[in-house]
C-alpha cells in the first residue's frame, strides 16, 4: 500500500510548551503537530512568541516546561543525543550567518565533512548539487561579499539542504532581503515545499502562505489563536486578534496608530 501524503505520524510535535525569559513568560502552553510533508507557516504580531516557538523545536532555546518530538524523537529528554536528533533539522535564519573567509563551496562543504564526517569529494558533490537546486551553481566558486543578500540567504539554504534533513525550519527568511530579492529565495521554498519537505515557517509572506502552507497558524501573546488551511486563517479568520493583525498587515495604509507596547522577544 503506498503512503498517501501527510498519512505518516507528526513529524513535528510539541506538548504543553512553555518558555519564560525571567519574569516574562512568552509561551503559554503550546500545543502543535506538523505530519510529514505539511507546510505550516507560523504568522503574528511581532512579540507574540512565533521565533522563539520555532527556535524550542530545535531546542536552540530551552523549553521552561514541555515537549518537543522531532520524527518520534524527544528532544527535552534530558537523555537525548541532540547533536544526532539535529543533524535531521535544517534551520535558515533571518541573518545569512555565511562565513565571509570561505568560498559558497566551502560554506557549504565545512559542515559536511566536521559533522557528517564527509569526504572532501563527496561533500563537494552534494554541495554542488544543492547549488544547482537553487539556481546558484555559477556562484560555487564566489565570496559572500559578492553576492546579493537574496543570493546570500539561497546560499545558506543550500548549506542547510547539504545536511540531508528531513524537517526544514524558516525563521522569517526574506526579513532582512530588500522587495527586489524576496521573489527567488521564495521560490526555493516553494521547489522544496513541491518536494514534499516538512517545513515550519516563520513569515509575514501572505502570498507564500496562503498559496504554499497546508496550514497556518496565528500565534498572539505566546497562545496560537488560530490552527487552520490559509482559506480559513488568513481569507475568513474566526478570530477578532486574527482579523485585526491581517488588517493591519495586508492594508498597512488604513491602520491606526496605536500606543507603543515594550517589544517583547518573539
Amino acid at each position: 500500500m503506498t503512503e498517501t501524503p501527510h498519512a505518516a505520524g507528526p513529524e513535528i510535535e510539541v506538548r504543553g510548551l512553555y518558555k519564560s525569559f525571567g519574569d516574562n513568560e512568552v509561551l503559554k502552553g503550546i500545543d502543535l503537530e506538523i505530519r510529514r510533508g505539511e507546510v505550516v507557516c507560523v504568522i503574528g504580531p511581532s512579540g507574540s512568541g512565533k521565533s522563539t516557538l520555532l527556535r524550542c523545536v530545535n531546542l536552540l532555546e530551552e523549553p521552561t516546561k514541555g515537549q518537543v518530538f522531532v520524527g518520534g524523537t524527544e528532544l527535552t529528554d534530558p537523555d537525548v543525543d541532540i547533536d544526532a536528533v539535529r543533524r535531521r533539522i535544517g534551520m535558515v535564519f533571518q541573518q545569512f550567518n555565511l562565513f565571509p573567509h570561505l568560498t559558497v563551496t566551502d560554506n557549504l562543504t565545512l559542515p559536511q565533512r566536521r559533522v557528517l564526517r564527509r569526504g572532501k569529494t563527496e561533500a563537494a558533490k552534494v554541495a554542488a548539487e544543492n547549488l544547482s537546486r537553487v539556481g546558484l551553481s555559477e556562484k560555487a566558486d564566489a565570496y559572500p561579499a559578492s553576492l546579493s543578500g537574496g543570493q546570500q540567504q539561497r546560499v545558506a539554504i543550500a548549506r542547510a539542504l547539504s545536511m540531508g534533513p528531513e524537517v526544514m525550519l524558516f525563521d522569517e527568511p526574506t526579513s532582512a532581503l530588500d522587495p527586489e530579492l524576496v521573489g527567488d529565495v521564495l521560490a526555493v521554498m516553494r521547489m522544496l515545499a513541491d518536494e514534499g519537505m516538512t517545513m515550519m515557517v516563520v513569515t509575514h509572506e501572505m502570498t507564500f502562505a496562503r498559496e504554499v502552507a497546508d496550514r497556518v497558524v496565528f500565534m498572539d501573546g505566546g497562545v496560537i489563536v488560530e490552527d487552520g488551511t490559509p482559506a480559513q486563517v488568513i481569507t475568513a479568520p474566526t478570530n477578532a486578534r486574527t482579523r485585526h493583525f491581517l488588517s493591519r498587515l495586508l492594508d498597512p495604509a488604513m491602520a491606526e496608530v496605536e500606543e507603543e507596547t515594550p517589544e517583547q522577544p518573539r
